[in-house]
């Protein structure tokens, strides 16, 4: 085996930053909180878009939404751009991915086909076959439900098949027809949130045990690896297998809220979307090419029902967090854990109640917009440390690259954070979050710098401005208080510099003229 280290990037998705046991004395995650204990956790990293695909590309191709055209939900991310697992595969590397990729949309046409739709999700032959090279990874286990969604299939019904599962099919709300298999709901009523398929057939275990495989076939061709374990959950809907579904008793469980005045200053789409629901608001703005994924999702349910949604969340991240200790304690066993810089995090973060909203949204809160960040290397990286050190997952393909050894391309955007994860201090003195849910309504970008929040909008002279060192929960947008006159130019002048940093440079410069 190769000295070069080892790579194993975990991710889930959706997941608000504030479910891991170490922070949050409701929820257990003893894995998570080992992995804690033996590296660094970063309170403050942020998504470069709080949706699955721009945020997944990024991760891939170390560009931001913008530049890697996969701009938004149901948009696909082209194939002929280089990617992190590409450039790693070529160095020598073991490259795979199990578990989620969400790099195409349900549905495609002859400009841009997508193999991750139907009738492709169930044509079980072709996933049998279908192995890689995909995306530059050598190994590809995927799949694209989330829960019980009607558009299961791909490698996961293939594994659920081999373990004896014949009759996968029905646990899952498959449609008479493929051209809808979303449910209409995130939050159920009753006890719809408990799943009736074994703990043993779930996509969580296929993803941890997968992912174990993978290390093994790496360490048979005697190779170093970059394995992306990509789990499902806790992303809605709100059901998951028992013991899970029981685990955290609803009355327990502590709802965000939206308090009294608090969008009074706010843009527009935050009183509709939080408080009224207007129906002509939101009949305008999913007009502009389905500008707003998830319209739906936004409050207006019941405390209980949110209750009740809270305790299943938490049980599927602890359900994670049981396979995610499979895949350390594999680590150890393999004599792998002192060569491998694992990295935690998520796609883009979610709300459970906050300033009045579920799921996720168009408000750029840090309730979406910030992770879960942890990082351990043994050695490498301060064991114990938490560091307030400024991280965005554009970061991390730059930062395994340098970490590899590797040239690091100079296309890429994101910068090195070795600097920040080995203790030295922080790397950035900003990160932007792009949101674009729609041609143009609610275009929108978002500057965090150590105190303050700037979001602007495209097409409108309202905004955001908090000062989180004041109003950590967000409640107080200062973006029209003239006693903040300054603060506010002086910020949109750092995102402008931010945004000029962040131009990509597609190729070096070989002579003067």
């Amino acid at each position: 085996m190769s000295d070069r280290p080892n790579i194993l990037l975990i991710t889930s998705d959706q997941q608000h930053w504030d479910t891991l046991g170490i922070e949050n004395p409701l929820i257990q995650t003893p894995h998570l909180d080992r992995l804690c204990r033996e590296g660094t956790r970063f309170h403050r990293a942020y998504c470069p878009n709080p949706t699955c695909t721009p945020t997944r590309a990024t991760l891939l191709t170390g560009l931001m939404p913008s530049q890697h055209g996969a701009w938004t939900l149901g948009t696909k991310l082209r194939e002929d751009l280089p990617t992190l697992p590409g450039i790693l595969s070529g160095e020598g590397y073991y490259t795979g991915l199990i578990g989620k990729a969400h790099f195409q949309p349900l549905r495609g046409n002859e400009t841009y086909p997508s193999i991750e739709r139907h009738p492709t999700l169930r044509d079980l032959d072709f996933w049998r076959n279908f192995k890689g090279d995909w995306y530059g990874f050598d190994r590809v286990e995927t799949a694209r439900m989330h829960a019980d969604e009607g558009h299961a299939g791909g490698h996961y019904a293939v594994w659920m098949e081999e373990k004896g599962c014949a009759n996968w099919q029905d646990f899952f709300q498959l449609p008479d027809t493929m051209e809808d298999s979303r449910r209409e709901t995130y939050t159920h009523d009753g006890d719809l949130r408990k799943w009736d398929l074994p703990e043993e057939y779930h996509y969580t275990t296929w993803t941890g045990e997968r992912t174990v495989a993978m290390m093994d076939e790496a360490l048979e061709e005697e190779k170093p690896f970059f394995i992306w374990s990509s789990f499902h959950d806790p992303h809605p809907p709100y059901i998951v297998s028992e013991p899970w579904a029981s685990m955290y008793d609803p009355a327990e469980m502590k709802p965000g809220q939206a308090f009294p005045g608090e969008h009074d200053h706010n843009p527009d789409h935050f009183r509709f979307g939080a408080q009224d629901r207007n129906p002509e608001f939101w009949e305008a703005a999913c007009k502009d090419q389905g500008a707003i994924h998830g319209a739906g999702f936004q409050a207006g349910f019941s405390e209980e029902a949110l209750k009740k949604d809270i305790a299943c969340y938490y049980g599927m991240v602890s359900f994670m967090d049981k396979e995610i200790g499979r895949i350390l304690d594999a680590l150890d066993e393999r004599g792998l854990a002192e060569n491998t810089v694992v990295v935690f995090t998520t796609d883009h973060g979610h709300f459970l109640g906050q300033h009045g909203l579920t799921a996720k949204a168009i408000h750029h809160y840090e309730d979406l917009l910030r992770l879960p960040f942890i990082v351990r290397m043994p050695g490498k990286v301060p064991a114990g440390d938490v560091s307030s050190d400024l991280q965005n997952l554009v970061d991390l393909p730059r930062t395994f690259l340098s970490g590899a050894g590797v040239t690091v391309p100079i296309h890429l955007q994101g910068v090195d954070q070795w600097p920040s994860w080995s203790g030295e201090g922080p790397v950035r003195e900003w990160s932007i979050t792009e949101n674009h849910h729609g041609y143009t309504r609610f275009h929108m970008n978002t500057l965090v710098t150590d105190r303050y929040k700037l979001t602007v909008h495209r097409d409108s002279d309202q905004g955001e401005l908090f000062d989180l060192q004041e109003d950590p929960g967000e409640v107080r947008n200062l973006w029209s208080d003239p006693d903040v006159r300054e603060v506010k130019q002086n910020l949109l002048l750092q995102y402008a510099r931010a945004r000029m940093a962040e131009e990509p440079i597609q190729m070096p410069r070989l002579y003067g003229a």
